[in-house]
């Protein structure tokens, strides 16, 4: 039977013309009307093409006309002055695209402590496996990680066009804080200034051609990742947490963020999600399955567990991500499926 949230879940495949974001994410579809087999749709924009509100229509009659069971469509595409509701009056897409990256995907947790970090470095890594082209920005100015993880110091150069091009490592592009500042030097900065940085990372770097930018987020939910959406489109979020509910219980927070900014939660990460032991034994260290209830709670996707291996541990403090030095372990291959269905969140 066809219900509202049928309707909105095939309309997230309609993307707003020139963005990769859907027009459910942006929050332009104002209401859904279902009465037996006939559809209701209504999207409100504001300051839009004419061009753009008639793809928008087209698309959205041409998704909808596929649903079983659906006989009769009606798709009111409507422009108001004054309704901020456009991808290009909303804060986090003001700037454009930056040219060349396809993907723009954050990482993030609302707590540390749960591997944040050792996920983006080995869903990087991951990625670059499965023959992608991939950036990976570290956003964690106070405590960058990535270099460490990453096994690299090398600072950025300056090309001709006065911008920062990046060090690779393991095939990956990199930049990060941690490049720019000496040995362990805190860097001690006001929101502002954080703010600033970040926008430069993704404006001023010579990134070139990329199919994923992924975004290492420091925990919670203040000026980074705030900063971040006003700099960015992004097209979508994955959250990392562990399984106990103390973890858990700040993700929600974490997951509630991006969702005010209308950006996409594309899957949670259950990491450490168990031991097990010499003799064959599943310890459960931190509880199980408390990620994938979550998922299956909030209706967004679960891509995937992370077991406690003491090769990732050793793979991110000698800068070896597991990965990256071995695709075919078990490890490895846990990285490597989230990695699959993030590209198949991704579309």
């Amino acid at each position: 039977m066809l219900t509202q949230q049928a309707i909105l879940a095939a309309l997230k495949s309609v993307k707003y013309p020139g963005y990769s974001r859907d027009i459910v994410s942006f929050g332009l579809v104002k209401s859904v009307t279902v009465n037996g087999g006939a559809v209701s749709v209504s999207v409100q924009l504001s300051g839009a093409a004419p061009q753009v509100a008639q793809q928008i229509k087209t698309d959205a009659e041409g998704t909808l006309r596929g649903l079983p069971g659906v006989e009769n469509i009606h798709v009111e595409v409507l422009a108001a002055a004054g309704l901020a509701t456009t991808p290009t009056q909303a804060p986090w897409s003001q700037p454009s695209r930056v040219p060349g990256i396809r993907r723009v995907v954050a990482v993030a947790s609302g707590k540390g402590g749960v591997g944040k970090s050792t996920v983006s470095v080995n869903l990087a890594c991951a990625l670059r496996y499965l023959g992608a082209a991939v950036g990976l920005l570290d956003c964690d100015i106070y405590g960058p990680s990535i270099p460490l993880m990453m096994g690299t110091r090398d600072k950025p150069t300056i090309n001709e066009a006065e911008k920062l091009v990046p060090p690779q490592q393991h095939g990956i592009k990199l930049m990060s804080m941690g490049f720019l500042i000496e040995g362990d030097a805190p860097v001690i900065w006001r929101g502002p200034m954080i703010m600033k940085t970040i926008q430069q990372f993704i404006s001023d770097v010579e990134w070139g051609s990329l199919d994923y930018l992924l975004v290492d987020l420091p925990p919670g939910t203040g000026d980074a990742q705030l900063s971040l959406c006003q700099t960015v489109p992004l097209d979508g979020g994955v959250i990392v947490t562990t399984p106990q509910e103390a973890s858990l219980g700040v993700v929600r927070k974490g997951i509630a963020m991006f969702e005010k900014v209308n950006v996409p939660i594309l899957g949670m990460v259950e990491n450490m999600s168990y031991f097990t032991a010499p003799d064959g034994q599943r310890v459960e260290i931190f509880g199980h399955g408390g990620g994938h209830a979550e998922a299956k709670r909030r209706r967004v996707p679960f891509l995937g567990e992370i077991p406690i291996y003491l090769a990732i541990r050793e793979g991110g403090d000698t800068g070896k991500p597991v990965v990256a030095v071995a695709p075919e372990s078990p490890p490895a291959q846990a990285f490597i499926q989230i990695a699959q269905s993030l590209r198949q969140a991704l579309g």
